[in-house]
């Protein structure tokens, strides 16, 4: 091979994908290609250190650790953690705009109704509150028998006591009562599903 110097090289201003480039290695003359550098090289353990963009959505892990990523406006279909999950931003942790549903009870107050969410508003049935205990099941195929039911009242003029008095695989009781308000009205009483486990 011709020694050229460097000064004498041509300045090149477009790298075509036939350009080679000739390297030798332990004695063997070998050629870079575009190809190899640019298209499609594979790295092996590289140091790559701060990267300021690209995709990794093709890429698969077996043992990545990203420490104190900024990871920006991410989806996924789970996430698993061994810490604990915080937020310290003013929007809180909580479910998402199509996480929800609304259902009305028909005919009377204990009428179960069914709504396969895992947060909702359930309005009742218009009937006089009444400080007895009254009790409806809410079908959802979202509750496991491990799960823990939130509740809180959204509307009403008479003032209620919210339970949950049973938790199965597919259902919840709801019971109720007034503090001593006898309004006829149709209250609304949401209810979000938590995720447990019993180990």
């Amino acid at each position: 091979m011709t020694t050229i110097a460097i000064s004498a090289l041509p300045v090149a201003t477009v790298i075509n994908a036939a350009d080679v480039m000739p390297i030798v290695q332990s004695g063997i003359t070998k050629q870079l290609t575009k190809t190899l550098l640019f298209t499609s090289p594979t790295l092996v353990t590289p140091a790559l250190g701060t990267v300021a963009s690209g995709v990794i959505s093709a890429c698969t892990s077996t043992g990545m650790v990203m420490v104190t990523p900024v990871i920006g406006a991410a989806t996924g279909t789970s996430l698993t953690a061994t810490g604990t999950i915080v937020s310290t931003g003013v929007a809180g942790i909580g479910y998402a705009t199509g996480a929800g549903g609304t259902v009305t009870q028909a005919t009377s107050r204990t009428t179960g109704v069914t709504l396969n969410k895992t947060t909702g508003a359930i309005t009742l049935f218009s009937a006089a509150g009444t400080t007895a205990a009254t009790t409806f099941t809410v079908t959802n195929s979202t509750v496991a028998a491990t799960d823990v039911i939130i509740l809180n009242q959204k509307s009403g003029t008479d003032l209620y006591d919210l339970m949950v008095t049973a938790v199965a695989a597919g259902s919840f009781n709801l019971t109720f009562r007034t503090t001593g308000g006898t309004t006829t009205e149709t209250p609304v009483f949401n209810f979000a599903v938590i995720k447990g486990v019993a180990a």
